[in-house]
């Protein structure tokens, strides 16, 4: 992990602080100048420990403090917000006896964190979370190594209390990558479609999926999009923004799927890149690429155009493209919207 802080306010932190510089050089850490030492591996602040804290958990990724656990929480308490913007938070004792996660075990990584060091320093790592205390599936964090989103942050916590209470739980995966558990808990079944998924006796449900689900059958899971949807774009130098963008969106809601799965925008390689594609990859966040004509000519597409041919010099610009770059299948078929626009999609093999 980068930019993490360690903050030592005793003689023993102080030589805590300076073996974990050694174990991870990278960390910075800090101490009161009253207990200067001349280590300069040691940056030695003069303003009250209680204001420097707040300026470390407020610029650090993680935070790792080495005294007791209740001034920690003291301290940092009137500046929490929330699991997905707050730093890790991690106490050490005077002794190196425990290392506890304190703050955003999961999608923080503290709990991930606190093992590590624990396993460095031979210490005893104190972690509390129910999922990692229950050696169950940790909701919130499937998917998160292949870059997946989830697509309702509200259900998460509901549907983690049905999993780690054991109850029957329900997964449907229609996509993605399928390595995301080793080994499944007894309470999770996994089914193969979601007709099958609505007519179990699962409480919750754990959907990854590209598809819109129904707003039923959404309010019991959580649902994981991973970014496997390459969309080909034809168009000509004028096609504007909004053109391509409104393209996008009709062809996702007549295909019942979820812009969160777009992982790339694609078309032909043109003498100057086309500037409303330019600035929908900009707004959408979404990046952008292109393929030369020559290599868009060698794919075999289901509806090539002999115009497209004659004005690009290869028979498909959005089928293709989205082939191309997706290395996968192709699962929208070129959809037209006169004078200007192509879309076709196409879905990523894992």
């Amino acid at each position: 992990m980068e930019n993490v802080s360690v903050l030592a306010i005793t003689k023993n932190g102080v030589n805590i602080g300076g073996k974990l510089k050694e174990l991870f050089p990278n960390w910075n850490i800090f101490a009161p100048s009253k207990l200067s030492n001349e280590n300069k591996s040691i940056t030695w602040y003069s303003e009250p420990t209680s204001d420097k804290i707040i300026e470390l958990f407020k610029n650090s990724n993680a935070l790792i403090c080495l005294f007791s656990l209740g001034a920690v929480i003291r301290l940092i308490a009137p500046h929490l917000k929330d699991k997905k913007t707050d730093p890790a938070v991690i106490v050490i004792d005077d002794k190196m006896t425990f290392v506890i996660s304190v703050l955003s075990g999961h999608i923080g990584g503290a709990n991930e964190l606190t093992q590590e060091i624990a396993e460095k320093l031979n210490a005893l790592p104190v972690i509390t979370t129910a999922a990692d205390v229950n050696k169950t599936i940790v909701v919130d964090l499937v998917g998160r190594e292949f870059g997946w989103k989830i697509d309702d942050e509200t259900t998460v916590t509901k549907i983690s209390a049905h999993m780690v209470n054991s109850e029957p739980i329900g997964v449907f995966q229609q996509t993605g990558n399928t390595k995301w558990y080793k080994q499944l808990p007894k309470n999770v079944t996994i089914y193969d479609s979601l007709e099958e998924l609505k007519k179990s006796n699962s409480k919750a449900h754990l959907i990854i999926s590209e598809e819109i689900i129904d707003n039923e059958l959404a309010q019991e899971s959580v649902i994981y999009r991973p970014q496997n949807l390459v969309i080909g774009i034809g168009l000509h130098w004028d096609t504007t923004k909004d053109t391509i963008k409104n393209g996008i969106e009709d062809c996702l809601k007549k295909f019942n799927l979820s812009s969160k799965c777009i992982a790339k925008l694609v078309s032909i390689k043109k003498p100057e890149d086309v500037q409303g594609l330019i600035d929908l990859g900009k707004e959408m966040k979404i990046p952008v690429e292109y393929v030369d004509r020559e290599e868009l000519a060698e794919i075999i597409t289901p509806n090539p155009s002999s115009t497209v041919k004659a004005f690009e010099g290869t028979a498909s610009v959005s089928e293709a493209a989205a082939i191309k770059v997706s290395n996968g299948k192709l699962i929208v078929e070129k959809q037209k919207f006169p004078p200007n626009l192509t879309i076709a999609i196409a879905r990523k093999i894992e």
